[in-house]
């Protein structure tokens, strides 16, 4: 369940929300989810289809979302339940979560990561003797994670607790499993399943002509889709940019945040002519097909969605070396060589990008596989 980028689509949600609530169950294990996704809530999001396409194959599931107030419990189908601790601080979402999950039967629980959900998960299975399936979504051995806050080091200290008591753990990414494995001894398998990407949509996505007619006098369009928040060091790709760009190029910057005063501040110092764009939180599909290069300047990331997205619509990346970025096709430069980078890019291309080592031919498959990994904690 990853942190990355969501985006609402109606036709899908509807579409796969009918086939979780209607799919056969192929298996009579009980599953406990402890995750943080309030989205699952919402009956339009993506997300909610996601979730509940995923879990379908289940003979019942609880979904129990550590969050703050305003969110109600819902039977979604004979089957599945949602639960909101619905908690206005963290530890009291964290013992709602712990009261709700031990009300729950369960033969496995499932954590979205090895932090607060983990911990929950891990004395939920405790207690009732079931199997821990951990997720991990986030690159928290990244010494970036650890500065970035005291929440994030206490994190990083509670991960490494629930990963040695896990069944099995899932990871978005080669990186990520290679760096968990070199740092801890588990007996736990690890398996690498990446997030769900509809390639096909980025793909085959039908560009946008106000929005094409809007920027047609940049030669060159950069595109940055990230949220504003430090970890994702969108200010780096703004000095890059000012300092290293072509002369008719622009800066394209869709995503929403709480830098997004003080990094439209600094764009007026960077470049005081207007080529740096603040378009917001949007569907990011039509930038894709707009821009000539995606950049990403990450501090750390687990898998890394919009390079998976930015590749699937033919379009060349550079990215710090975060997350799933090399493996996936993209070029990788160190905040140091980011700038000599841009500029071999604008002398010499590529003008394409080609997505590598994508796991998913459809979604199908993903859930396939992500509920298989589940499963397999009761045969371990």
């Amino acid at each position: 369940m990853e942190e990355a980028e969501q985006r609402t689509e109606t036709a899908q949600v509807g579409k796969g929300e009918q086939q979780a609530l209607h799919s056969k169950h192929h298996t009579s294990i009980r599953l406990l989810v402890v995750g943080t996704e309030t989205a699952v809530f919402d009956k339009e999001s993506r997300v909610r289809a996601r979730i509940l396409e995923s879990v379908a194959s289940f003979s019942s599931v609880r979904i129990v979302v550590l969050c703050g107030e305003g969110y109600v419990a819902e039977r979604v189908s004979q089957s599945v339940s949602l639960q909101p601790t619905n908690s206005s601080t963290r530890v009291g979402r964290l013992f709602s979560g712990l009261y709700f999950g031990l009300r729950a039967r369960a033969d496995v629980v499932s954590v979205q990561d090895p932090f607060e959900t983990g911990v929950v998960g891990w004395l939920i299975a405790l207690l009732k003797r079931s199997p821990l399936h951990v997720q991990v979504h986030t690159d928290f051995l990244s010494p970036e994670y650890s500065r970035h806050s005291f929440l994030n080091r206490a994190r990083r200290f509670f991960a490494g607790f629930v990963l040695r008591r896990a069944t099995r753990i899932r990871v978005v990414s080669s990186n990520l499993k290679r760096g968990i494995e070199a740092r801890y001894v588990l007996k736990a398998p690890i398996t690498v399943l990446p997030v769900f990407v509809d390639v096909e949509r980025f793909r085959f996505a039908i560009p946008d002509p106000a929005l094409q007619e809007r920027f047609a006098r940049f030669s060159r369009k950069i595109l940055v889709v990230s949220r504003l928040e430090p970890e994702k060091n969108v200010a780096l790709a703004m000095r890059t940019f000012a300092e290293c760009s072509h002369e008719n190029a622009c800066l394209i910057i869709v995503g929403d945040g709480s830098e997004r005063e003080s990094l439209e501040a600094l764009a007026q110092k960077l470049v005081p002519s207007r080529k740096i764009f603040f378009e917001g939180a949007r569907d990011s599909t039509p930038y894709y097909k707009l821009a000539d290069l995606l950049l990403l300047t990450s501090r750390y990331e687990g898998f890394g969605v919009v390079i998976a997205e930015a590749l699937a619509a033919g379009k060349p990346v550079i990215s710090t070396n975060v997350g799933a970025a090399r493996e996936l096709g993209a070029l990788i430069a160190s905040p140091d060589e980011l700038g000599e980078r841009l500029i071999e890019w604008f002398k010499h291309g590529p003008a394409e990008g080609r997505l590598q080592n994508y796991a998913y031919r459809d979604f199908e498959t993903y859930a396939r596989e992500y509920a298989s990994d589940i499963k397999a904690c009761v045969r371990a």
